[in-house]
């Protein structure tokens, strides 16, 4: 079910002056005469009336133009909320804009949800091994990207990890294989596991049990798409949140800049800093909302590809990047590293805000590099 909720900014300006209503008081009272019983009193004395400035209304002055009406409406979709907000002149082009998302990020969930065995990424993680499929141009595009950002973050982002998922059980019950099977469903996994043709856009898997996963980049691939309809259709300014992502076109109509909390990454209802941000995506990884519990040990949903395990939870990395498929490939890549390597990683990164909230024995630690410095408002660097 989509919700609406609007926002009507009005500028409403007296009607007359106090010296023009004094007047008309003066008039009014002219013509009282009591109906009570008895003799019919005269009028009240009232000075004669002069023409003057308490009754020249002159010509009327411009009236003010309203400002633009804020609109938000959610939607469920590649399963989590998408809630967008945007400023339009009307209602109906408010709702227009907001609809062209929701459409946009619907069909890229088509295109790489892997829950859905008729999308483009379930079509390819069902082909036969060995059997080269043709796959979209957008598609391929986009795995080729993720590779990229794979090798230059050293094997911490990859798509390919189904077989591990399924070891671990991920998207069930959750279960703690043995040093065998996980080590099986390695060699099932990583950048050997698929093999991308871009003269013939062909992929092919080699791996038996292999299968490519989005959650590295699938948010951020959509929004970046959600992002590109807004500016082509000429909108100025709008703020799409989709569960753990956002992305801020232009500025709030209030302020100029859109307010973000980042959560504390155990306490989610605590803010542990805020950004200010305009024309920007930003992207939070952890473990602490997507988790199966396995012998009263909880396991996240973020795998690292080099050891086959779920990323201890150790905090959050928080990544703000002008693209948002950036921004979501980085704070997954710097999640995995950790808080001492991702954050030193990080510091390669020209334009990239990273900010590491690191929990370690009930205290809490903020630190960032130098490109998150301008949309972060507050950030205390040690919290307990």
């Amino acid at each position: 079910m989509d919700f609406n909720f609007i926002v009507v900014h009005a500028t409403i300006s007296p009607i007359l002056p106090i010296h023009q209503l004094t007047g008309l008081l003066a008039l009014t009272l002219a013509g009282l005469t009591s109906f009570a019983s008895g003799p019919r009193l005269d009028p009240l004395p009232v000075a004669p009336l002069r023409p003057g400035p308490a009754f020249d209304l002159g010509e009327p002055g411009p009236r003010p133009r309203p400002g633009p009406l804020t609109v938000s409406r959610e939607t469920f979709v590649m399963g989590t909320r998408l809630r967008v907000t945007t400023a339009a002149a009307s209602i109906e082009a408010a709702t227009i804009q907001i609809e062209a998302v929701f459409a946009e990020v619907r069909r890229m969930e088509r295109v790489l949800s892997s829950w859905r065995p008729e999308s483009e990424v379930g079509r390819l993680n069902a082909a036969p091994i060995g059997v080269p499929v043709a796959v979209s141009a957008e598609l391929f595009d986009l795995l080729e990207e993720a590779r990229a950002w794979g090798a230059m973050s050293g094997g911490v982002v990859e798509p390919a990890v189904g077989a591990l998922i399924d070891a671990w059980d991920l998207r069930g019950a959750g279960r703690r294989p043995d040093e065998d099977e996980l080590g099986r469903a390695r060699s099932r996994s990583g950048p050997e596991a698929f093999q991308l043709d871009a003269r013939t856009h062909r992929v092919t898997r080699v791996a038996e049990g292999g299968w490519i996963t989005t959650g590295s980049f699938g948010k951020g691939a959509a929004l970046r798409s959600a992002l590109t309809v807004l500016r082509d259709a000429g909108v100025e300014s709008a703020f799409l949140d989709f569960g753990g992502q956002v992305v801020a076109l232009g500025g709030s109509p209030e302020s100029g800049s859109w307010s973000v909390s980042v959560a504390h990454p155990s306490r989610r209802d605590q803010p542990a800093a805020e950004l200010r941000l305009a024309n920007v995506s930003a992207s939070t990884s952890g473990a602490s909302e997507r988790f199966v519990e396995v012998d009263g040990q909880r396991f996240g949903h973020i795998l690292d590809p080099r050891s086959g395990r779920p990323v201890p939870a150790w905090g959050s990395a928080t990544v703000v990047a002008a693209d948002p498929m950036v921004a979501d490939l980085v704070s997954t890549a710097v999640f995995v590293l950790g808080p001492e390597a991702g954050l030193r990683w990080a510091e390669s990164l020209d334009e990239i805000g990273v900010l590491v909230l690191h929990e370690l024995d009930g205290r809490l630690t903020a630190r960032w590099n130098p490109a998150m410095e301008r949309w972060l408002l507050n950030g205390n660097e040690d919290r307990g």
